[in-house]
């Protein structure tokens, strides 16, 4: 999957997922690892549309990926 593949929350929830999972990491350390909770884990991974941003950053972190928004990258 690349950066033009992420047009919706399903599609950032699966880049999430394989990341995880290519990492050796079970949600609930990866909640452990970015400060969130296992359900928050589960709600991104399943592309829930309710979940907060902030919390979204910081397991983009936790997992070391970049974000690409309006032509900036953004390294939380």
């Amino acid at each position: 999957m690349n950066s033009q593949d992420l047009t919706t929350m399903e599609d950032i929830g699966k880049l999430i997922r394989d990341t995880r999972k290519e990492q050796g990491l079970s949600q609930e350390e990866l909640a452990g690892i970015s400060g969130t909770g296992r359900r928050f884990i589960s709600d991104l991974e399943n592309g829930k549309n309710n979940i907060q941003t902030g919390k979204l950053l910081l397991v983009v972190k936790a997992l070391g990926l970049n974000l690409y928004i309006f032509n900036k990258w953004v390294n939380k």
